[in-house]
């Protein structure tokens, strides 16, 4: 299960609009979520804080042969008003889907003037871990100093490595349509090189300040066909060892649709490495809403040998008769009528319901009808709304016209929250079987997994593990 400290920096990065996806490490993310998912072991305790805004604070227990956990704490300088802490109310896709859509590239001029102004961008974020009883310890800082410009630092100190720790260090340069990356680690006095590089899709829409769109009979642009809402990505990375006299280098490439894409979301990638003469292969589509597949294949041209695997992503949406029992509640609330007051009720205006026509002629010529009954007023009392975060931190009301204009519900969460839990599931050549069973039952995040040898029937289950979660 995703950890809580990395959903928080997943959320930092959206706070100051770092793209995580536009980077050559990046390039699998879709189909290693889908196949390489980790599943526990043993049985592991988590309670999560987010204490303040840009503060948070969380603690590992876990049983694996002898009791270990650890101690994490998380500081940021960009306040994270919109990461949700509570564990019940997270979004389970939010946490738990594999498959992410890439997000459109922005317009970086334009960006940039806007994020400066509100002192989003030069934000920092630093995060440390100690575990025990092994007393390691591992550290992240990252600081972004420009809209295109990022620094980051990670180190782990542990007396089983090397020299008692290792130290790596990156500079990532995000221009939009193309990224570079350069590092430098004490492991081995590694220094490497990546970069990528985008086309097609909404590339194109980078250069509309300058270059007029031109439009079809239709009235769209030519780039806005159904066939290119999608982004070529193409990249490379070349590594040198400075201490073993060592090095290595890959080519890749990627193509994956849109958001804006109508049709079927898929992302298939191939990359190379020449010198150990290696191509993998990965295609993953969004079957539907609840489900996800993936597939990727290895081959070596040396030894012509070949590994293949294939995942699959299940989601399971609540019970009819929980969503019946929510409405149920709403509507105990929705249908109580104010009582009348006294007045109301000699002046018959809302206990006597209008008269027929045909009693007109029973009335008396001298007594006029009576009035016709006025409207009925609104009988569903709005329900209150809460404040936002924002406004709790800084002890005031939401804004008058947003809290007027706001609807009482979202289509967005309620889509969010038809989900209870989703099953991954994988298998390979070696007939290794990985399952994982993920979900949420009141307030805890729960993570069921286990490894399976199906070559091996006597005794199957390799690992078996439980994982729960609580955050607020």
């Amino acid at each position: 299960m995703r950890e809580f400290m990395d959903y928080i920096q997943t959320v930092f990065y959206a706070a100051t609009g770092w793209n995580r996806d536009n980077s050559y490490s990046s390039l699998n993310a879709t189909s290693d979520a889908l196949l390489n998912f980790p599943t526990p072991r043993g049985l592991r305790l988590t309670l999560s804080s987010l204490a303040t805004s840009q503060f948070a604070t969380s603690y590992q227990l876990g049983t694996l042969g002898v009791v270990d956990g650890s101690l994490s704490y998380l500081y940021s300088t960009v306040p994270l008003n919109n990461a949700i802490a509570q564990s019940a109310k997270i979004p389970l896709p939010d946490l738990l889907r594999s498959y992410r859509p890439l997000a459109e590239l922005p317009r970086r001029s334009e960006e940039g003037g806007a994020q400066s102004e509100g002192g989003l961008v030069k934000g920092g974020l630093a995060y440390g871990r100690l575990y025990l009883p092994a007393s390691m310890l591992e550290a992240l800082v990252v600081r972004r100093v420009s809209p295109t410009l990022q620094f980051q630092l990670s180190a782990v100190s542990d007396q089983k490595l090397r020299n008692g720790g290792t130290m790596l260090g990156m500079v990532q340069y995000d221009e939009g349509r193309y990224a570079v990356e350069g590092l430098a680690s004490t492991d081995g006095g590694l220094l490497g090189v990546r970069g990528l590089y985008n086309f097609g899709g909404d590339v194109a829409h980078l250069d509309t300040q300058t270059q007029p769109a031109t439009t079809n009979g239709n009235g769209t642009g030519n780039g806005e066909r159904e066939r290119i809402f999608g982004r070529f990505s193409t990249g490379a990375e070349l590594y040198y060892g400075t201490l073993n006299k060592s090095g290595g280098m890959s080519v890749g490439t990627r193509f994956a649709t849109l958001p804006t894409h109508k049709g079927t979301p898929l992302t298939a990638t191939m990359t190379v490495n020449p010198l150990m003469g290696t191509i993998s292969w990965t295609y993953a589509v969004m079957a539907g809403s609840n489900c996800s597949l993936a597939s990727k294949m290895d081959f070596n041209v040396y030894s012509y040998e070949s590994d293949w695997s294939v995942g699959m992503e299940l989601w399971r949406k609540r019970s009819t008769w929980s969503i019946n029992q929510e409405l149920e509640d709403v509507s105990t609330l929705t249908d109580t009528t104010p009582e009348m007051n006294f007045q109301e009720k000699i002046e018959w205006n809302l206990d006597d319901p209008p008269l027929p026509l045909d009693t007109a002629e029973i009335l008396p010529p001298s007594l006029p009808p009576p009035p016709p009954s006025p409207p009925l007023p609104e009988l569903v009392p709005q329900l209150k709304k809460e404040r936002s975060f924002q406004a709790k931190m800084e002890w005031r009301l939401d804004d008058p016209d947003v809290a007027s204009t706001a609807p009482v519900t979202n289509e967005d969460e309620d889509e969010d929250d038809q989900y209870s839990g989703v099953l991954k599931a994988r298998l390979d050549q070696h007939l290794r079987l990985g399952l994982l069973w993920e979900g949420r039952v009141k307030s805890l995040l729960f993570s069921l997994g286990s490894n399976i040898d199906l070559r091996r029937l006597d005794s199957p289950f390799r690992t078996l593990g439980l994982e729960v979660q609580f955050s607020s």
